[in-house]
């Protein structure tokens, strides 16, 4: 990619190391406002091959659905025009991008099964005007267009600011993991 090596270098000079990750795609700022889930697990013999990564991305995705909607807030899965690392399996707060999500399946040393990480970057505090300038000021450099949109994202505590999700996903995800 033209321009790699210069972006890496001006961003980590400015506080935005570049990392290249296993699970692919656009660049995706990691900060002290970022969590990042990630669910790790041998697929089920149950689940039905031709459907295993729509599976594995509804198995990240719902728990952060069903919370967003019990708060009271609007969860959707979907693109959204100007967000960083755009996707099908964004999850949605009111519209704006608040979850990127990605994924990667390596064979078990047995051989008998696969097994995925599925992964999300859950925007937890609102930095989104210096991570799409970051975004941003990295595609520049790359040659590419600088499309990210601090307005397309949404950090939870900008909609929830005094409510514990973490515990409560923890416990939703450990229910998720005991009954594959």
């Amino acid at each position: 990619m033209p321009g790699f090596v210069e972006a890496s270098e001006t961003l980590a000079d400015n506080g935005w190391p570049v990392l290249l990750r296993e699970t692919g795609g656009e660049p995706v700022p990691q900060s002290s406002s970022t969590v990042n889930i990630a669910l790790v697990y041998a697929q089920p013999a149950a689940d039905v091959d031709r459907d295993r990564i729509e599976t594995a991305y509804l198995r990240l995705c719902q728990p952060l659905l069903d919370l967003l909607v019990e708060l009271g807030g609007q969860a959707s899965l979907g693109e959204v025009a100007g967000a960083f690392c755009d996707g099908r399996f964004n999850v949605n707060l009111d519209g704006r991008k608040m979850v990127g999500t990605a994924q990667r399946w390596r064979q078990s040393q047995g051989g008998t099964r696969p097994v995925v990480l599925a992964h999300g970057a859950l925007l937890l505090d609102d930095e989104r005007v210096q991570m799409a300038g970051a975004v941003n000021r990295f595609n520049e450099l790359c040659e590419l267009e600088p499309r990210i949109r601090a307005e397309s994202h949404v950090a939870l505590h900008e909609v929830f600011p005094d409510v514990d999700v973490l515990s409560r996903l923890a416990q939703a995800y450990r229910q998720l993991l005991a009954e594959l």
